[in-house]
């Protein structure tokens, strides 16, 4: 008996890939059909699959073609699957050419011509065409709006297609007039001050424009319920743009403190800083640019929130201001308690720490060495050492492009992301609104 087999996405199924799932089995008695992961897609760059891995396997064993469907998980597995299986050939379409050569070692490689017309890639592109506005004019959002511009990129079907305000921004056209600009998108990217997010991510949503907004949505408790029933009432996706929550490595940190692999968490410790000289700075310029609690607070408090709960029963804010002004921190500790746990978030603009988070547990903790949040790698710690494990994920773009990719989903599926849960984003804005009450203990 000759053994077949070939790998593949097969995301929204089409008839390319079912003939080429036809010459395969051809080629031999027995077919065998991997289909690649999530998070191995992730790793070779390929971030927009519209269907779970869930739903990829049975639309492939539905075709009746394949003998066997397994899943492809890692690198290298290839090697281990001939072997595991006495594969007898190879077989995978000829944009691969020449890639899988090295296959040849263990058994036949065949490159089959692919079908003409038809590709995953163009599919997603015409049901995904999503034009986006860029917001945004200030120091900090320019970066971040670079930093969007260049992850757009690698997600298939999103079109930057006009920026608000009197400035230009890698050739895009740049509209003046909001509601003109509103006119001439899909949806936006709001990267604008703190102060604006609530006035422009609610006309936008009155427009029925899709949203994604670098967090904080708003300065108040009371806005970020408004936005998200605008955005319900308007059948409108709102998505906060924190890119950790878009992270592999942080999101399976989070399903592991879920299993209870390290006990009950009690404790969960948070540092963000980054090193900036406002000592020269006007009050003009101060006024444009992100203070520490909006710029860092967002990430520092999303594992807490993500983790303990939106429900706590205290709050401590102590922060250290510019002086002269009486809301420009550079640095802020901010402490909250719950029934059963605490947590602390350090955050500065102006001082440096070690960025770490660590989540401790009655069993065990998570160290996240700094920078945290651009998580790729953690480790889980016990008592006994040997027992101590590492865990490693490809993180490309800083988590940007998956959140990009979110996004896009979301719109596409016309289903909230559940990436920031709202209570999430609502206990963020409380905190913002605590800093900005002035209710908080200011440091000389």
């Amino acid at each position: 008996m000759v053994k077949v087999i070939t790998y593949g996405t097969y995301d929204l199924l089409h008839y390319g890939h079912i003939r080429l799932l036809e010459r395969a089995k051809a080629l031999g008695d027995y077919l065998i059909v991997g289909v690649t992961s999530d998070d191995f897609d992730k790793t070779r760059g390929k971030i927009n699959n519209q269907q779970s891995l869930t739903d990829r396997l049975e639309a492939v064993r539905a075709t009746g073609i394949a003998d066997e469907v397994i899943v492809e998980e890692y690198e290298g597995q290839k090697i281990d699957d001939i072997r595991k299986y006495n594969i007898d050939i190879f077989t995978v379409g000829s944009d691969w050419q020449g890639h899988f050569d090295y296959l040849s070692n263990y058994c036949k490689v065949v490159y089959l011509s692919r079908t003409e017309g038809v590709s995953s890639t163009e599919l997603r592109a015409d049901k995904n065409h999503v034009r986006i506005g860029i917001i945004g004019e200030t120091d900090t959002t320019l970066t971040s709006i670079d930093k969007f511009m260049r992850e757009v990129r690698y997600v298939n079907g999103v079109e930057p297609a006009a920026i608000l305000g009197d400035h230009s921004w890698n050739g895009l056209e740049n509209i003046e007039d909001y509601d003109e600009f509103l006119d001439r998108v899909d949806a936006v990217y709001v990267a604008s001050h703190p102060s604006a997010h609530f006035r422009q991510v609610s006309a936008a949503l009155e427009h029925g424009k899709h949203v994604l907004c670098e967090s904080p949505f708003a300065l108040t408790a009371a806005e970020c319920e408004k936005l998200f029933e605008l955005a319900k009432a308007n059948k409108c996706i709102l998505m906060e743009g924190i890119k950790t929550a878009y992270a592999t490595a942080y999101e399976r940190l989070l399903l592991l403190i879920k299993s209870g692999k390290i006990g009950e968490v009690v404790s969960v410790d948070s540092v963000c800083t980054s090193m900036k000289d406002f000592g020269a700075c006007s009050p003009e310029i101060l006024s444009k640019n992100w203070n520490t609690i909006t710029e860092w607070g967002p990430p520092g408090l999303l594992p807490v929130f993500q983790i303990l709960g939106s429900d706590f029963i205290g709050m401590n804010i102590a922060s250290k201001m510019i002086e002269g002004t009486k809301d420009f921190d550079i640095f802020s500790k901010i402490d909250l308690t719950y029934p059963s746990a605490v947590a602390s978030v350090r955050i500065g603009k102006g001082m440096k720490s070690e960025g770490e988070l660590v989540v401790s547990g009655t069993k065990g903790y998570i160290i996240v060495p700094a920078p945290w949040w651009k998580t790729d790698y953690f480790e889980v710690r016990f008592e006994d050492p040997s027992n101590n494990k590492r865990y490693f994920y490809q993180l490309d773009g800083e988590g940007i492009r998956y959140e990009i990719a979110a996004f896009v989903r979301a719109i596409t599926a016309g289903r909230q992301d559940a990436y920031v849960d709202p209570a999430v984003s609502k206990a963020i804005c409380t905190v913002m609104e605590k800093f900005y009450s002035g209710n908080i203990h200011c440091l000389k």
